[in-house]
């Protein structure tokens, strides 16, 4: 059994934290308020006041956390995980965020001997609760080896996609796929209410063919049911899908696709959407219809 740190029991993080727990590791959390970690304290972790704290003594720190922002103030500010990590342990970030700042927290930690993997997931909230996520990982094939069996109780499809960075490169790919899907299937449900047709029986056919994919045949029932709590909140896509576009920039490539998506989530914050679901977007294209 591991001696495991970890930062960041939300939506996601509980649920794959969870699992480690389940599996018998030791493990110490914090996350910015410790109500929320109450139920994975209540499993058996060790709450922790402050990111470092996690660190101490941890074989392996992971973090799934909200913005860039808070990744670099978690690993990189004073008395941060890069800061308190015993020489040897290896520091996982699951969070979507910054390919560059992915690389720049890899070199802060190898300067002091310790290992960093990005590692982003897919799955959403039923792939967190299922241990079927999709991980993709940036970094060195060493720790990426050791911290296999660790993924392997968090998700299904692993691999090591690069250096540095490339599980975030990996993950603004699956982004800007997801924004083109989750377009489609929001106008394509619009489409069949307004024409008096069951979504239920929609989904069964259309989602069985050629258009299927696992947004119109999760999420699509859920906007059936006019559910829209999160699995992925939409402030945290807007988020990620400006990440991929500033890279694009960078690339010197064109994406209006994505472009266009962002926007439509931009209108959904300002609807007020912004802690909902990203299925909520059919809510913002509802208003934009004025369909009732």
């Amino acid at each position: 059994m591991s001696k495991i740190g970890w930062v960041g029991i939300g939506v996601m993080g509980r649920s794959m934290c969870g699992h480690l727990l389940a599996a018998g590791h030791e493990v110490k959390v914090h996350t910015r308020t410790k109500a929320s970690g109450q139920s994975t304290i209540a499993a058996g972790a060790q709450w922790c006041d402050t990111p470092g704290d996690v660190a101490k003594g941890s074989e392996f720190v992971f973090t799934i956390v909200g913005y860039p922002a808070d990744v670099r103030a978690v690993y990189l500010g004073e008395g941060g995980l890069v800061d308190q990590a015993a020489p040897g342990a290896v520091l996982v970030d699951m969070t979507t965020s910054e390919p560059a700042l992915a690389t720049e927290i890899y070199q802060a930690a190898r300067a002091r001997g310790v290992a960093a993997l990005d590692a982003p997931v897919s799955g959403g909230d039923l792939g967190a609760r299922g241990a079927s996520l999709a991980i993709m990982v940036g970094g060195e094939q060493e720790p990426f080896d050791r911290t296999l069996p660790l993924f392997e109780k968090m998700g299904k499809n692993i691999r090591l996609m690069g250096a540095p960075g490339a599980g975030q490169h990996t993950k603004m790919s699956n982004q800007i796929l997801i924004a083109g899907t989750m377009i489609g299937v929001v106008e394509s449900l619009l489409y069949a209410v307004k024409s008096g047709l069951d979504v239920d029986d929609v989904i069964d056919v259309i989602g069985s063919g050629a258009a299927g994919s696992w947004s119109i045949n999760n999420l699509g029932r859920r906007i059936a049911k006019d559910d829209y709590d999160p699995g992925f909140f939409i402030k945290h896509f807007v988020k990620d899908m400006g990440i991929a576009l500033a890279e694009a920039r960078k690339m010197g490539i064109a994406l209006p696709g994505l472009a266009l998506v962002e926007q439509l989530y931009i209108a959904a914050m300002a609807q007020g959407l912004e802690n909902m679901g990203t299925q909520a977007l059919y809510i913002a294209l509802k208003n934009l219809n004025a369909v009732r």
